[in-house]
């Protein structure tokens, strides 16, 4: 009996999982007017501030105060997808997979996913993880490092007019280089950071070791 349970579990918490990294992951912007898509949900930075010229403290106020309703719904439906088991299902199935390339747990997907549409999304629900103990310090800084490069990589290069600017050799002619390449190299270059980071907790920092 307690293996059909433990069996049903990681099946709700697999589509779970699922729908969290539909949700988090852009892949719903363009469905039913994008309800099921964090970045459409959380929407673009205000039109009014930009026109505003708001670059003084007050500016800057309003800008951290615009970053609240993102910062808190990412973490009420982090909540809701781990009452449903998906950070359980995300540490059975892709904990083989992260854990050799990165040394964080699978329960770090989701934190992983949510990062590259928003660094605070990603800031927010990785504090989330480590408040429930479902990652450790050291943990912590390896994730903390492969977010701080190259943070919301798919928001800020595609929002950037990054993918219109062409790339040519030394002769002129343009290089065949896709978006898909240049996000690639980006992430490619995220996981190296992060295992610098790795390489670096485990020569100074100590296991009984905690943040300040």
């Amino acid at each position: 009996m307690e293996d059909n349970i433990t069996v049903k579990k990681l099946i709700v918490g697999t589509i779970s999982l699922l729908c969290a990294i539909i949700f988090f992951g852009g892949f719903a912007k363009d469905i039913f007017g994008g309800i099921f898509d964090f970045g459409k949900l959380t929407g673009q930075f205000p039109e009014w501030f930009k026109t505003s010229g708001g670059t003084s403290a007050k500016g800057g106020f309003i800008f951290a105060l615009s970053l609240i309703p993102s910062v808190m719904l990412a973490l009420g439906f982090v909540a809701i997808f781990e009452h449903y088991g998906a950070l359980a299902a995300a540490s059975k199935w892709l904990s083989p997979i992260l854990k050799p390339v990165m040394g964080i747990p699978g329960s770090c997907s989701i934190s992983l996913i949510a990062s590259t549409q928003s660094t605070d999304a990603g800031s927010s629900t990785t504090k989330f993880l480590r408040n429930e103990g479902k990652i450790t310090y050291k943990e912590l800084l390896i994730f903390a490092a492969f977010q701080f490069s190259a943070g919301a990589l798919l928001t800020n290069f595609l929002s950037s007019f990054a993918p219109l600017l062409l790339v040519s050799d030394k002769a002129g002619t343009t290089a065949p280089v896709s978006i898909a390449m240049c996000l690639g190299i980006i992430f490619v270059f995220k996981i190296v950071g992060a295992n610098l980071m790795r390489l670096y907790v485990k020569k100074f920092v100590k296991d009984d070791e905690v943040e300040v």
